[in-house]
């Protein structure tokens, strides 16, 4: 307050006009929502969407176990995986909070599970915010000129954000839920598990979507001899089906799984002590004009068991958030 009123002081005695300094305001929102249980989580910016001034920052809450990163990127600039983040630099590309935004640079959080992030935004204009782990996950912030009038104040933004996480973790709630959500295969194998399910939402400010991290029904019982197959109906998340010690690299399946005719993974197990690893099965991705033809997803995976035994099995990717399940295989 003093330093501002020496500023006024000194201006007065020039003659020069002093416009009184403008306080930035500290804004509030969210990265992702989870139920109770971890099980359904919404890959989404809350709010989708935030107008405000040059000069202002915002404080994004991570609100969920499920890893996301809060990234900027330059228009036009190729969009980096996640271990990579923002060049230059070496991997993972981190920029530490409260750095600036200014529409021509790159600001990653990196990796986050919990905890806060901030960013500055000191010149006006539209920037897209992503996460760098889930594709169907965008938002938008909207910089005005300090001379131009927000939309919005922060009481909107909160009951938007709560309206949106509502929408999102609204399906799956139920049994009923789960019940619709499960799909009958055609292959003509006896026993499926719906490994996932998700939809995706989408708002003027970008796209969100929920995926649920669980396996549908999570024990199944077979006879010696039974074939189980796993299908992802998420459209965007990836999951894995994993039996015995989690391998260090999750994308690819193990040297034991053979490929059917029709694409799916397929393995066979003797013991409870075998270790099987699907690799990811996820959808293909989108099709957009002026790129190559995705390739069919690897959606499905089975396993033959040999033996009588209880199996169990994860989600390598999402066991932390109770996605297990097991496989009782009777004489």
């Amino acid at each position: 307050m003093k330093s501002h009123f020496v500023l006024v002081l000194a201006g007065l005695a020039l003659g020069i006009a002093v416009t009184p300094l403008a306080h930035a305001t500290q804004w509030r929102a969210a990265v992702g929502a989870q139920s109770s249980d971890m099980g359904h989580q919404a890959m989404a910016f809350l709010p989708a969407e935030i107008w405000i001034h040059a000069g202002d920052s915002i404080t994004w809450n991570f609100a969920s176990a499920e890893v996301h990163t809060l990234s900027l990127l330059a228009p036009g600039s190729v969009r980096p995986p996640f271990f990579i983040g923002c060049p230059p630099g070496p991997p993972p590309g981190v920029t530490p909070t409260g750095s600036s935004f200014t529409g021509t640079n790159c600001v990653n959080t990196g990796p986050m599970v919990g905890g806060t992030y901030t960013v500055r935004f000191p010149t006006a204009g539209n920037y897209k915010v992503v996460c760098l782990f889930h594709e169907g996950m965008t938002g938008v912030v909207h910089v005005l000129p300090a001379t131009r009038s927000l939309p919005h104040a922060q009481a909107f933004y909160d009951g938007q954000a709560t309206r949106e996480r509502n929408n999102l973790l609204a399906v799956g709630d139920t049994d009923g839920d789960v019940d619709r959500l499960l799909v009958t295969s055609s292959t003509g194998y006896g026993h499926q598990v719906l490994a996932g399910a998700g939809k995706i939402v989408s708002t003027p400010g970008g796209q969100s979507t929920l995926s649920i991290m669980r396996f549908m029904h999570p024990t199944i019982h077979v006879h010696v001899g039974g074939t189980v197959e796993w299908g992802n109906d998420d459209p965007v998340t990836p999951h894995t089906i994993t039996f015995g010690t989690e391998p260090v690299d999750d994308v690819a399946p193990s040297p034991n799984v053979t490929i059917d005719s029709d694409g799916s993974g397929h393995a066979t197990i003797f013991s409870p002590a075998d270790n099987v690893h699907s690799g990811l099965i996820l959808a293909s991705a989108l099709e957009r004009p002026g790129t190559p033809q995705a390739a069919v997803g690897n959606t499905r995976f089975r396993v033959t068991f040999k033996h009588a035994g209880v199996y169990s099995y994860i989600c390598a990717l999402h066991d932390d958030l109770g996605m297990e399940g097991t496989v009782i295989v009777d004489p």
